[in-house]
């Protein structure tokens, strides 16, 4: 789609990527809430909270660009374009993302296309659903007597496979967060559990930091049952690792397995 030129009143065309965090619209940074108050157009995603239009002028216009894989409408390729149209038609383009514009985000393709237009480009960062989600919920990334380091995965990849990265990850003691999993928990589970991990604590997080947002923690063994029986749903990111321990509700099943491993 091509908009018509306007020859007067245009300004220096912008293009800004801003994370707009998890889903609370108070996880934004003051930074991106200033690049959105001076917008003249906001493109969002369909997981990027509306109240955070309310930031934007009232005369910005406002367009959803949330992504659906069967409208060619909302295509990378389509929200290239419109990023572009727009900016050189009206001025400052805020590309407001969900979580963290480098984080399974594709910001970088955005930035990429931008710039080969010669147009002006600022990236204000994000709180990832990977990190702040799970922290929210006192689960750490990181704990020195459980792990020293953590994987954020993608469940599949571009041609809808598990990624083989999980694999490795799983052999790892490394904090593993998967995002776009949650269709795939079974053949994520087996993975694990090839890896004699049975027993690891999981969390499942449902609309991470919004106000219908839905935990539940688990082993890997009965992680796939939690998630069926409860009827959770993307967007959910999983968290496997023992820093999932640490989570209040896993006392009730370590009592349990242990009293299964005296009888």
């Amino acid at each position: 789609m091509i908009l018509n030129k306007i020859e007067s009143g245009v300004k220096e065309p912008k293009i800004t990527l801003v994370g707009a965090g998890p889903g609370d619209p108070e996880l934004i940074s003051l930074k991106g809430v200033k690049a959105i108050a001076s917008a003249d157009v906001v493109l969002y995603d369909a997981q990027v909270n509306e109240a955070l239009l309310n930031h934007a002028p009232e005369k910005a216009i406002k367009i959803f660009v949330g992504s659906k894989s069967d409208d060619e409408s909302f295509s990378q390729d389509a929200v290239n374009k419109l990023m572009i149209d727009y900016a050189l038609n009206f001025g400052h383009v805020v590309r407001l993302k969900s979580g963290d514009p480098f984080v399974f985000a594709r910001g970088f393709e955005e930035v990429d296309y931008a710039e080969s237009y010669s147009i002006q480009t600022e990236i204000i960062p994000g709180i990832s659903s990977a990190l702040g989600v799970p922290g929210l919920h006192k689960i750490p990334m990181t704990y020195h007597t459980l792990s020293e380091s953590f994987w954020v995965l993608s469940g599949t990849n571009a041609a809808g496979e598990l990624s083989p990265d999980l694999g490795v990850a799983a052999k790892s003691k490394a904090t593993v967060v998967v995002l776009m999993g949650i269709e795939k928990i079974r053949e994520i589970a087996e993975i694990f559990q090839k890896e004699g991990k049975n027993r690891l604590p999981v969390a499942v997080i449902e609309n991470g930091s919004s106000v219908n947002e839905h935990i539940k923690i688990g082993v890997v063994d009965t992680i796939a049952e939690l998630i069926e029986d409860n009827k959770i749903s993307s967007p959910a990111l999983l968290v496997f690792g023992d820093v999932v321990s640490l989570h209040p509700s896993f006392a009730r099943i370590k009592d349990f397995y242990e009293m299964l491993s005296l009888q």
